[in-house]
């Protein structure tokens, strides 16, 4: 069905989801300063945007055959609101451009499903990335 490769790749997004999902909760309850109820909300809008992505490529996984993973990537919540910021512009940096990848592979692969589903949540990525860009501006 799906390759070695593929099914790995598709593991580490699971990951990556896992991971930001869990980092921005904790920023969304840890943050602290005037712009905190405000900021607060995005983390915790986008945090659970992350782990709904991670259920739909755990079970694009499944139906892939492929053996799900339970541990996140490891977990950086920064100290402040400025360092929270810059730390999850660059997941997202990262996530975009590994899920372009996936993108890439599914359909060397002729793995419609999984292209299409990777193209949504690139969208969504681009799109978290440019609320935390945003975010950043002075």
């Amino acid at each position: 069905m799906a390759s070695k490769e593929l099914i790995d790749k598709l593991n580490a997004a699971i990951a990556m989801e896992l991971q930001v999902s869990i980092q921005y909760m904790w920023q969304h309850v840890t943050v602290r300063g005037i712009n905190a109820e405000a900021v607060g909300g995005v983390f915790k809008k986008i945090g659970i945007v992350e782990m709904k992505h991670a259920e739909a490529i755990a079970e694009r996984l499944d139906y892939l055959g492929g053996q799900l993973t339970t541990k996140p990537s490891p977990i950086e919540v920064g100290k402040g609101l400025n360092e929270m910021l810059q730390i999850d512009k660059k997941a997202e940096e990262g996530a975009i451009k590994f899920y372009k990848e996936i993108v890439a592979l599914a359909a060397k692969e002729d793995d419609v499903v999984t292209k299409r589903l990777f193209e949504e949540i690139l969208s969504a990525e681009e799109d978290h990335h440019n609320q935390f860009s945003t975010l950043l501006e002075e």
